[in-house]
């Protein structure tokens, strides 16, 4: 019997220190901040916006690293970005004021340009919002703008330098169009195409360097092909638990193996960064998939 006992507080101290182990492990995962840099070459980008730095977040859900999310301002400090793109799901669609990423977006101001373009959370917000008669989320956006946070409601704005300038624009696509989830209510496109993305933002200016800033990243083939040089979007989570050699596992809309996970996509003379995102919202899990902050650097070359 006391072999027994003995073997026994041997096995409870090998699964509580496996148990601690896991969970050390996903509070890392979770909570440590990656920065992930890219160079992106076109012969179209002026000799002006040569090392030109643009710095991506995306998909905070409201999540703080450390009080007042004075980590995630430290490390953005340190890259010294010329602008800085929040590209969308800022906060939460449920129970959310959006006070974390208010008082984020009040630091970042002070030193930089600040770009933001509103997600399917947002959206559905915003939904609710008008379905309650509340006028919280358009007073929160004009807070924000108050602020001096540039929002690109299917809009855009020249990013100039000298004498050159290239395009950045911000496309908000239909909630209908995120795997058809949300009510029968919402009056928004069912499909996409060039057509409903001029209509929305102009013919794309193909002889300038056009970057495009929208949360799904499902539809680069259209990005593409209205014109987007560079697209920059979240949305994925990086799949929630990223696997050797497979990549992301799930998205957001329930879809396994998302195609674009996370990471550089080529198509043609096009190119999209797909941002892991920050925070988490429905499932609070990240597997090999750290917080991720983006750097994108832009340089003149190729042919």
């Amino acid at each position: 019997m006391r072999i027994t006992g003995k073997y026994s507080k041997l096995h409870i101290g090998i699964v509580s220190g496996i148990i601690i182990g896991i969970l050390a492990f996903l509070y890392v995962e979770a909570n440590s901040l990656q920065i992930t840099e890219y160079t992106i070459t076109s012969p179209k980008i002026p000799e002006e916006f040569e090392g030109f730095k643009i710095l991506q977040l995306s998909d905070l859900h409201s999540k703080e690293f450390g009080r007042d999310n004075i980590r995630l301002i430290e490390q953005i400090k340190a890259q010294n970005p010329d602008i800085i793109v929040a590209t969308g799901d800022m906060l939460n669609s449920g129970n959310d004021n959006g006070q974390v990423f208010y008082n984020l977006a009040k630091e970042l101001v002070k030193e930089f340009k600040l770009y933001y373009i509103k997600g399917n959370h947002e959206q559905i917000a915003e939904f609710k919002a008008q379905g309650a008669g509340s006028g919280w989320f358009d007073s929160y956006m004009d807070e924000l703008r108050n602020l001096g946070v540039i929002i690109l409601d299917n809009d855009k704005v020249e990013l100039k330098k000298g004498d050159a300038s290239i395009n950045l624009y911000g496309l908000e696509i239909s909630l209908l169009l995120y795997r058809g989830r949300y009510s029968s209510n919402y009056n928004g496109e069912k499909s996409i195409d060039v057509p409903g993305i001029e209509k929305k933002l102009g013919g794309c200016e193909r002889k300038k360097y056009n970057i495009l800033l929208t949360h799904n990243p499902a539809y680069f083939q259209i990005y593409s092909q209205w014109g987007a040089d560079l697209v920059l979007s979240g949305h994925i989570h990086g799949g929630i638990v990223r696997l050797p050699f497979l990549g992301g596992l799930l998205s957001p809309d329930a879809t396994f193996f998302p195609k674009y996970d996370a990471g550089e996509f080529e198509l043609g003379d096009s190119k999209m960064i797909v941002s892991r995102g920050l925070g988490n919202s429905t499932l609070k899990l990240r597997v090999f998939n750290r917080p991720e902050i983006i750097t994108i650097t832009l340089c003149r070359g190729g042919h």
